[in-house]
C-alpha cells in the first residue's frame, strides 16, 4: 500500500490502540508529507466520527469518545477488542483467551468475582454496548475491513437504541465505495513462546463498482489458524475406566490412564461479509450487508500450577473443553435527506450458535454427594444454545444550521434464546448400582427466553452563542421478559419446570452543556443516567419443604432481578496547542451506581444466577496525549486513574464469605460494606508509543515502532472478601519494523517482547485448592497473558 498519506504504523499488537489515540476522548491521525529522503509530520488531521449521530470532527464532540482508524487497525494487526482497551482510557477488557466472551467494563463499574467466562454467556458483562454498524449485537469480532472503532465511554441512551449502563463500542465497517476497484491481500506467520506450531492469518478484501456512482459491491473474506500454546496433559483416556489420579510417580500407570494433547487451544476463525450499496437517488441511499463468523477454539487458556502443580501454560482438565461459535448478521440501512432531516432506518436480523464441552468434575465433587467415591470419577457437560435477534431502529437528524438542532430516535429488539445443557458423569450410575434408561446422563436442562424490548429516546440542543451549547436528552424504555426453564436429575428422580416472567418501563434523563473558549481549546459537563434492563432467572422456584436429597431450584429472592442504574457526573477538556503539535484532552468523572446486578449461585444446586445487592461510587481522570514535530518522530501516551468501591453493604455479592474479620462469628459485618474496592479494574492504566518513520535512499519507505502498556494490580473479588486475591499489575512491550514500496509492504513485529508471564483472571478462589476424599480439586485456575508472539507479514494493495 502507497505510504504517503498514510497514518503512523505501529505494529504493535498490545499497544495498537495508542498509535493514534486521541487524548481523553479522541484518536487523532497524522497526514504525512513526505520528501525525497525523509517523513516530515505535519499538523494532525481529525478523524471524523458519527458517534453524536451526525458527521463531527472528534475534537469537537462533546463527551468522551476514543476512535481508531481502519489503516490502524490493519498494519497493527488490532484484531480483538481487549488488545484495543490496553490503550484506551475508561476501558478494562478481562482476558480470559478467546474460548468464550470476556469480561468487559468501563470506569470500573463491575463487581462480577474474577471467574470462568461462560458465567457471561453469550456477552460481556451488561455494562457496554456493542454495535456492529448501526446494529446493537455482541460479538466478540475479528476486525478486518473495518473503517474504525468509536469507544463511546458514559451512557449514550438518548443516542442509541440500546441502553447502555456505562458505554458503547461501535464497529464500523468500511462502506463499498461505488467509484473505484480496489484489492487488497495480506498474510501473517507467527510464532508462539510456548507453542510447537506456526499460526497463520490470511485476508482478501476487493471492492467492485458494478454502476458508477449507483452501485458497488464489498467483499472481505478472512482465515485465522492460532496454535495455542495450553498443553492438556492430563485428560482421561477413558471417562469412567481410567483413574483421573494416577500414582504419578509410575510413568507407566500414568500412560494407561492420562492422555496429553499439546496446544489444545488452538483456534481457527472465518470470516466473511458482503455488502452492496446502493445509491437509489442523490437523497436516497440504501446498504445491505452480510456478515458471517465461525470460531472454533480448543480449549482455555489457563493453567492449575496452583492447584495441581502443573507448569505455566499447562491445564490440569481431565477433558478438553472445545467451544465453537457461530455468528450471522443480516442489515438493511437506507438514509434518506429530507431536507430538514436526515432519516435513517437500520433493521437487523442476527443468529448466534453455540456448541461446547466443559469438565463439570470438581463442581460435582465439590457438593461431596458421593461421588468421590467412585476412584474413576470423572464428569463433563455439553452445551448446546442457539440466539436470535431481531432489531430495527428509526432515527431523525435534524440539519441545517439553525440555533436548534435535534435528534429523534425509536427502537425495538425483539430476542429468543434456546439452549440445553446435559451433565455426564460416566461409569457412576453404574458404580453405584443403578441402571438408568438416561445412561450416563446425570442431569440435563432446557431453557427458553424471549425478550422485547422498545425505546424512544432523542436529543434536543440550544446553540446559545457561536461558542456555547446547551443540551437535554431523554429516553423512555419499556421490555418484557420470560424464561422458561426444565430439568431433571435422575438419580433423585427430581424434575422441575418454571416459567417465570418479569417486565418494567422508566425514563432516563442527561444534560450537557459545552463551551469553546479559543478556537483549539473546548470544555464540555455532562450529567447523565445509564440503565441496564433486569429480568428473570431461569431456575425453577424451591418446593416448599425441599424434599430429601439433591435439590437444584431457586429461593423466592433468586428469582427476580431488578434493574441496575447509573448516575453520571463528566467534566472533559479538548485541546490542540503548540500549532497543532500537541492534542492534550482529559475528563474527570464520579458514578454512583444502584441495585448493582452481579453473578452469584443458588443456594440450592449451585447453579449461576444474577442477583441484586447495594451501591457503589466510581472516581477517576484520564488523559491522553498525542504530540508530532517536524521531524520522524511520533509521541503518544495515555493515562487512566479509577477509583471504585462500594457506597453501602451488599450482603451476598460476593460467595463464599466467611469469618473475614476473624471475631469467630460469619454475620454480617463479613460481608461486603462501603469502602469495599470493586474488583477487576486496575487503578492505574498507562501506555506509551514511540514510531519513526523515514523514506529510504532507494525509496523504500521505513517505520519503526515501540510500545509499553501498564496495569495495576486489580482484586478477584470486592474488597477481597470470601477468599478474593491480588493480581499484580504487569507492564507489555511491543516493537515492529515495517518496510513498505508502492503497492507492497512488509512487517516485522514481536509482542509481548519480554515474554511477560501474567495471570489476569481466575476461576473461584485459593479455598478450593483442597482434597475431597482421594481427588484433588481442580476448580481453580488463573487466566493467562499470551506469551511472546514473533511473527512477520506481507501485504499488496492496489487501487486504495
Amino acid at each position: 500500500m502507497p505510504k504517503p498519506l498514510a497514518p503512523p504504523r505501529l505494529a504493535v499488537r498490545p499497544l495498537t490502540a495508542a498509535i493514534a489515540v486521541a487524548l481523553g476522548g479522541g484518536m487523532l491521525q497524522a497526514v504525512r508529507a513526505q520528501d525525497e529522503n525523509t517523513s516530515r509530520a505535519v499538523a494532525p488531521e481529525e478523524m471524523t466520527v458519527t458517534a453524536s449521530r451526525r458527521e463531527t470532527r472528534v475534537q469537537e464532540v462533546p463527551f468522551n469518545i476514543t476512535a481508531i482508524d481502519g489503516a490502524t487497525l490493519e498494519r497493527q494487526r488490532l484484531t480483538t477488542l481487549s488488545e484495543v482497551a490496553r490503550s484506551v482510557p475508561g476501558l478494562t477488557v478481562v482476558e480470559q483467551g478467546a474460548r468464550s466472551g470476556s469480561l468487559m467494563t468501563v470506569r470500573g463499574l463491575n463487581v462480577l468475582s474474577l471467574n470462568a467466562s461462560e458465567y457471561l454467556d453469550n456477552g460481556s458483562g451488561g455494562t457496554v454496548a456493542t454495535y456492529v454498524g448501526e446494529i446493537p449485537l455482541y460479538v466478540d469480532l475479528k476486525m478486518k475491513d473495518i473503517d474504525r472503532v468509536e469507544v463511546l465511554i458514559g451512557p449514550q441512551g438518548t443516542l442509541y437504541g440500546a441502553g447502555t449502563l456505562g458505554g458503547a463500542v461501535r464497529y464500523i465497517p468500511r462502506a463499498p465505495d461505488t467509484e473505484r476497484f480496489s484489492l487488497d491481500v495480506h498474510g501473517d506467520a507467527f510464532d508462539v513462546a510456548a507453542s510447537d506450531g506456526l499460526g497463520y492469518e490470511t485476508d482478501v478484501v476487493v471492492n467492485v463498482p458494478i454502476l458508477e456512482d449507483r452501485l458497488a459491491l464489498r467483499g472481505s473474506f478472512s482465515y485465522l489458524d492460532d496454535p495455542g500454546f495450553i498443553d492438556y496433559p492430563f485428560l482421561v483416556r477413558e471417562p469412567g475406566v481410567s483413574n483421573p489420579e494416577p500414582d504419578f510417580t509410575n510413568p507407566t500407570e500414568v500412560a494407561q490412564n492420562l492422555r496429553r494433547k499439546e496446544d489444545a487451544d488452538r483456534e481457527t476463525t472465518r470470516q466473511s461479509r458482503l455488502a452492496l450499496k446502493w445509491n437509489v437517488t442523490d437523497s436516497v441511499q440504501a446498504t445491505f450487508s452480510h456478515f458471517y463468523q465461525d470460531q472454533h477454539v480448543g480449549a482455555r487458556t489457563v493453567s492449575h500450577r496452583d492447584a495441581f502443580q502443573t507448569g505455566h501454560y499447562e491445564s490440569a482438565h481431565r477433558f478438553l473443553e472445545p467451544n465453537d461459535r457461530e455468528n450471522s448478521l443480516f442489515v438493511a440501512e437506507v438514509i434518506a435527506d429530507l431536507g430538514f432531516a436526515q432519516l435513517t432506518s437500520a433493521t437487523g436480523v442476527s443468529s448466534y450458535d453455540e456448541d461446547g464441552q466443559r469438565d463439570q468434575t470438581d463442581l460435582l465433587l465439590g457438593f461431596e454427594f458421593g461421588y468421590e467415591t467412585f476412584p474413576s470419577f470423572a464428569a463433563f457437560t455439553r452445551e448446546i444454545a442457539s440466539e436470535d435477534r431481531f432489531n430495527q431502529e428509526v432515527r431523525l437528524v435534524s440539519t441545517g444550521s439553525a440555533a436548534w438542532s435535534w435528534i429523534a430516535g425509536a427502537f425495538y429488539n425483539e430476542y429468543e434464546l434456546d439452549a440445553e445443557s446435559a451433565e455426564y458423569t460416566p461409569g457412576f450410575p453404574d458404580f453405584i448400582g443403578l441402571t438408568l434408561s438416561t445412561g450416563d446422563l446425570e442431569y440435563l436442562q432446557i431453557t427458553r427466553e424471549t425478550l422485547t424490548e422498545q425505546a424512544l429516546f432523542g436529543e434536543l440542543t440550544y446553540e446559545i452563542s457561536d461558542r456555547w451549547s446547551a443540551t437535554v436528552g431523554g429516553r423512555w424504555f419499556d421490555y418484557d421478559a420470560d424464561r422458561f426453564l426444565s430439568f431433571d436429575i435422575p438419580f433423585v428422580a427430581l424434575a422441575n419446570a418454571a416459567d417465570n416472567v418479569a417486565a418494567d418501563d422508566g425514563f432516563l434523563g442527561k444534560l450537557n452543556t459545552a463551551y469553546r473558549f479559543t478556537s483549539n481549546v473546548s470544555g464540555y459537563a455532562t450529567l447523565s443516567e445509564g440503565y441496564r434492563i433486569g429480568g428473570v432467572n431461569s431456575v425453577a422456584p424451591c418446593i416448599s419443604p425441599l424434599p430429601p436429597g439433591q435439590n437444584v431450584c431457586a429461593l423466592p429472592d433468586e428469582v427476580l432481578i431488578e434493574p441496575d442504574h447509573t448516575t453520571n457526573l463528566e467534566v472533559g477538556v479538548h485541546s490542540t496547542l503548540f500549532d497543532d503539535r500537541l492534542m492534550l484532552n482529559g475528563a474527570v468523572y464520579t458514578i454512583d451506581w444502584e441495585r448493582i446486578q452481579t453473578l452469584g449461585v443458588t443456594e440450592n444446586g449451585a447453579i449461576p444466577i444474577t442477583v441484586n445487592g447495594g451501591s457503589a461510587v466510581s472516581r477517576g481522570l484520564e488523559v491522553s496525549f498525542e504530540t508530532r514535530g517536524d521531524g520522524p518522530w511520533t509521541f503518544a501516551g495515555t493515562y487512566g486513574y479509577t477509583d471504585a468501591e462500594l457506597a453501602s453493604a451488599a450482603p451476598g455479592i460476593v460467595d463464599g464469605i466467611g469469618d473475614e474479620n476473624g471475631d469467630g462469628v460469619v454475620d454480617q459485618d463479613d460481608e461486603p460494606g462501603p469502602g469495599d474496592r470493586l474488583a477487576g479494574t486496575p487503578k492505574h492504566m498507562a501506555s506509551l508509543y514511540v514510531g519513526f518513520e523515514r523514506r529510504l535512499t532507494n525509496g523504500w519507505d521505513l517505520d519503526a515502532a515501540y510500545g509499553i502498556t501498564v496495569t495495576s494490580d486489580v482484586v478477584t473479588k470486592v474488597g477481597l472478601r470470601g477468599n478474593g486475591e491480588i493480581l499484580g499489575g504487569y507492564s507489555l512491550h511491543s516493537a515492529s519494523v515495517e518496510l513498505s514500496h508502492q503497492q507492497w509492504s512488509a512487517t516485522f513485529y514481536a509482542d509481548n517482547l519480554t515474554n511477560k508471564l501474567a495471570a489476569t483472571s481466575v476461576r473461584q478462589d485459593l479455598s478450593y485448592v483442597r482434597d475431597v476424599g482421594n481427588f484433588a480439586l481442580r476448580r481453580y485456575y488463573r487466566d493467562v497473558l499470551r506469551p511472546r508472539s514473533i511473527g512477520v507479514g506481507l501485504r499488496y494493495s492496489f487501487g486504495n
